[in-house]
């Protein structure tokens, strides 16, 4: 099947079109790439059978109506023809534009099959869609992290010389191993994104409460880079997709470290449950995690963008005594039906004790209280 898809490329290539268009695809960015799978490779020879199919009728089409514009024109005495039905010409414009569709439907039909079958996978990975970010759990390991956009933001501000990778840098990309077929689970927690990989041939919706399948096998090791397709919200543009390919060996190796991690963490957790931070190591953390992850939406001087996001500075929620369990919360699991979302898988309840902190003595709040994880913790456990 997947050699019908290209037939007319191998015919091509007898007269160099194929290498000439190979080219061009790597070195422009007007043509699609041929990726870095299989199948993205059937999807660019697919585009390109379909391509030069259009070409040849366009030439054919084009060149007897041009010939016969000018060979059988009035100036040199063309006398129209005069007919009302020829059964052959209306069986031929019947019959051959059916067996021109007939030829590009079944190597499409092919591909698409082979594009949404996900079954037999080596690895499974849930990929979750949040504004503004990504959320990857490897089914088969416990590991699962959150992969948040790296770009300084001196260099979308335009106070830095923006780098190679604009906008398309993260901190902790998907990693995969190579010749193993990956499958994802892509779904959302707020809103519709779309997670798309150009090198993978691979883009499937992110809604909220469905779960899409996808599925790649990367062929060969390297950093690969993609983005949010889908508009879903004042920061679509910075929600970038890197996936770091690696030998199954090293895969093995980085799976075996992040559960080590994922392990210490938990001990660590347990450990500061067990002792309290003074108010110098909660604002110094809080004011780090607040910078990271809420400066976005609520600015450097806490007081929001109006009607859009809301202040902090001077809130009843950051200075009353008796709002602190509900500060706790909203940060915990979120506020539904607005963009403050869940920050209890993001945050160690550590950071959540050190940036409520913070909010509640940063631009003149100063109420003095302090939150410690072990608060936090009888939030999350609903104690």
């Amino acid at each position: 099947m997947k050699r019908i898809s290209f037939l007319l490329g191998t015919l091509l290539s007898s007269t160099g079109f194929s290498v000439l268009a190979q080219t061009a695809a790597e070195r422009s960015d007007l043509n699609m790439r041929p990726g870095v799978t299989d199948i993205s490779n059937q999807v660019y020879g697919l585009h390109m059978l379909m391509f030069w199919i259009c070409v040849v009728i366009a030439v054919l089409v084009f060149g007897v109506m041009f010939y016969s514009m000018i060979r059988h024109r009035k100036s040199k005495g063309a006398k129209p023809a005069h007919f009302h039905e020829n059964v052959k010409v209306e069986i031929a414009w019947t019959v051959v534009p059916f067996l021109i569709l007939i030829g590009m439907a079944w190597p499409a039909a092919t591909t698409l099959i082979e594009m949404e079958d996900a079954s037999k996978a080596d690895i499974t990975v849930l990929v979750t869609g949040s504004q503004w970010k990504w959320h990857y759990k490897y089914m088969d390991n416990d590991v699962e992290y959150f992969s948040v956009l790296a770009t300084q933001q001196e260099q979308i501000k335009n106070r830095f010389v923006k780098g190679e990778n604009y906008l398309l840098e993260v901190d902790r990309p998907l990693v995969i191993p190579t010749g193993k077929k990956v499958r994802f689970l892509i779904t959302s927690d707020d809103v519709i994104h779309s997670w798309w990989v150009p090198d993978f041939a691979v883009k499937k919706d992110a809604n909220p409460g469905f779960i899409n399948e996808a599925w790649t096998n990367v062929n060969e090791p390297g950093v690969y880079r993609g983005q949010c397709a889908e508009l879903c919200g004042k920061d679509h543009g910075f929600m970038p997709v890197v996936v770091i390919a690696k030998e199954p060996a090293e895969y093995e190796a980085w799976i075996i470290e992040q559960q080590a991690i994922a392990q210490r963490a938990k001990a660590e957790e347990q450990r500061l449950l067990a002792m309290n931070m003074s108010m110098e190591e909660l604002m110094t953390q809080g004011q780090q995690v607040y910078n990271r992850v809420c400066l976005a939406c609520h600015q450097g001087n806490g007081e929001g963008l109006p009607g859009v996001f809301p202040a902090l500075k001077g809130s009843a929620m950051a200075i009353e005594s008796d709002q602190i369990t509900a500060h706790i919360d909203i940060v915990v699991n979120g506020k539904a039906g607005t963009s403050m979302q869940s920050f209890s898988k993001q945050l160690t309840m550590s950071e959540i004790a050190a940036v409520v902190t913070f909010e509640r003595n940063a631009w003149g709040n100063n109420t003095g209280e302090m939150v410690q994880a072990k608060d936090v913790n009888a939030i999350m456990n609903g104690k």
